[in-house]
């Protein structure tokens, strides 16, 4: 029981901790004027932290047999290529799990 007791305690503390961080960001430029330069900067944010999500899943060699790699590295490409240009976010999943399943299929 001491365990669960544990995971909770971190459960609770980093969820605060995550809670405040946000919080006092919004009380600090809730009546202040945001610097353009951190403005700019706070528009890649999104896309930064999901590329920090997908690139470990696509090229960890930790979440299959080492030859399973390559299939998602040549589906990632086929979807970046489907991404740039029809600039659909279904579009882009559609072609990204139908060449991952082709491949795997084929390899």
């Amino acid at each position: 029981m001491d365990a669960m007791l544990k995971l909770w305690a971190v459960i609770l503390v980093v969820g605060a901790l995550n809670y405040l961080s946000r919080l006092s960001f919004i009380a600090f430029f809730a009546r202040r004027e945001m610097p353009p330069l951190l403005g700019r900067a706070l528009k890649f944010v999104p896309a930064a932290m999901l590329a920090a999500l997908i690139v470990p899943m696509i090229v960890s060699p930790s979440l299959g047999p080492a030859g399973e790699t390559t299939p998602r590295i040549l589906a990632a490409i086929v979807a970046a290529v489907i991404a740039l240009a029809t600039r659909s976010e279904i579009a882009t999943i559609v072609a990204g799990m139908a060449a991952l399943w082709a491949l795997k299929a084929l390899l």
